[in-house]
């Protein structure tokens, strides 16, 4: 991936962007670590196990596979984020570029249902080995209890900073880094197999084998794209934002293959598949000393991390949605003195409810890869499309065959999903499509409607 610039440049790259009502006081360290936390912790916490099934000791392998086909798609989105530098993410890009309303709305309801079946993969990860290192009680009630508590703390309203994300970015990766530590230890002390990092289970091709495990592996890079949200808090956003979103990526990456070598060679694959707290057992049994119920607390703040921070997009995507007529009125509803979209919350709660109950994690992992997957292929291909369109200040410029390899990679992946998950996914879409009418529907009847003045 390459960075350039558009034919039209300014010698002040930062007064030529356009106007905003934000400050731009993102600093590129602060971006760093912003997209490292999203990106960071609960899928890797939650899917080891998961991915042994489907590759055995080569944990390895998917993970590197997947993040260089997450980088595909990061080299698309640094343009146009640096591009358009206040736009609001893939639907956006998507209206720029196709100009289609239903088009731009299902893009933007894939992120909407991602992040809600997201939210229900996260509960049941929080309610399994790691919540039982205090309390043993049901997966499923747990899961919903837990997400329950998720919503009251989002209706109560949103005090975050980014001290706090960089603080629990921290707790993320020292729980990682414990277990990369654990594999170092029983491998240097002469315990662990590191043969096991190049078997895959009898009676499968490596090859296929990486690539499936690539579509799970892939759930634990997601997370970048949300960093579009903040664009018109980036200072300098064409010298800031590629760096920041690539090493935040390539960090990331970094840590999961090291994990995923220290699980391979502490814990069989047979092990690690039966477990709902893979990266719990590692550590147990590499004899490190961590208190199980230490490692287990760290895992627990790292899963509900991620299911609060998605739980908080998913509502305010659909707040924002039905205040601007693209789903129905009442999610724009919020409490009069909180001033938290406490419908959309109800709303999004249940459904989060509904799929942890019918779905089990690694379904529910592929489905969020896949509905995100129309959004990769949507803005790879807005990005060819808007190449006709100049801006007056310097932005970064993917090399071209990229957003290409990106598309192919997004299509080599929906290939390689169940028909469950494409069930899962179209259910999903088929809802957010019959609302979208009934919205256009509603309007057409009484009028165009004024959005609400309060958040």
């Amino acid at each position: 991936m390459t960075s350039g610039t558009t034919p039209e440049t300014v010698e002040d790259p930062e007064r030529a962007l356009p106007d905003t009502k934000l400050r731009r006081s993102i600093t590129g360290p602060l971006l760093f670590l912003f997209i490292l936390g999203d990106v960071l912790g609960a899928g890797v916490y939650a899917l080891m196990g998961v991915l042994s099934e489907k590759v055995g000791g080569a944990l390895w392998a998917p993970l590197l596979g997947a993040l260089l086909l997450a980088l595909l798609t990061a080299g698309s989105y640094a343009e146009l984020v640096t591009k358009y530098p206040k736009a609001g993410g893939a639907a956006v890009f998507a209206e720029r570029a196709f100009g289609r309303p239903l088009l731009s709305f299902l893009v933007g309801f894939c992120m909407l249902a991602a992040g809600v079946t997201s939210a229900a993969g996260l509960a049941l990860a929080f309610a399994g080995d790691y919540l039982r290192t205090f309390i043993d009680v049901p997966s499923v009630p747990a899961a919903i209890v837990f997400l329950l508590l998720i919503a009251a703390l989002n209706a109560r309203g949103i005090s975050e900073s980014v001290k706090s994300n960089v603080a629990m970015t921290v707790v993320e990766l020292s729980g990682l880094l414990i277990v990369v530590v654990a594999g170092a230890v029983v491998l240097g002390g002469g315990h662990g197999d590191a043969g096991r990092l190049t078997q895959f289970p009898e009676g499968t091709t490596p090859a296929l084998a990486i690539l499936s495990g690539a579509i799970i592996a892939y759930y634990s890079f997601v997370g970048f794209e949300t960093s579009a949200n903040v664009a018109e808090e980036i200072r300098d956003p064409a010298k800031v934002y590629p760096s920041a979103l690539f090493g935040a990526l390539i960090t990331a990456g970094v840590v999961y293959v090291l994990v995923g070598i220290a699980a391979a060679a502490v814990l069989a694959p047979d092990r690690l598949a039966g477990s709902t707290g893979p990266l719990l057992d590692v550590v147990a049994a590499s004899g490190l000393g961590v208190p199980d119920r230490v490692f287990g607390a760290i895992a627990l703040v790292a899963v509900a991390n991620g299911a609060l921070l998605t739980m908080i997009m998913a509502s305010r995507l659909a707040f924002g949605m039905g205040e601007h007529g693209l789903l129905p009125a009442v999610l724009a509803r919020v409490l009069p003195r909180r001033r938290t979209p406490w419908v959309a919350i109800l709303s999004t709660t249940a459904v989060a409810i509904l799929l942890t109950a019918i779905g089990k994690l690694s379904t529910l992992a592929e489905t969020v890869v896949l509905l995100l997957l129309f959004v990769f292929i949507s803005t790879n291909i807005a990005v060819l499309v808007l190449r006709r369109d100049t801006v007056a200040h310097t932005h970064f410029r993917v090399w071209t065959p990229v957003p290409v390899l990106g598309v192919a990679s997004c299509v080599l992946l929906m290939c390689r999903q169940s028909a469950q998950v494409w069930l899962f996914a179209g259910a999903l879409l088929a809802v957010g499509a019959v609302l979208f009418l009934l919205t256009r529907v509603r309007r057409g009847a009484t009028g165009p409607t004024h959005p609400p003045e309060h958040r």
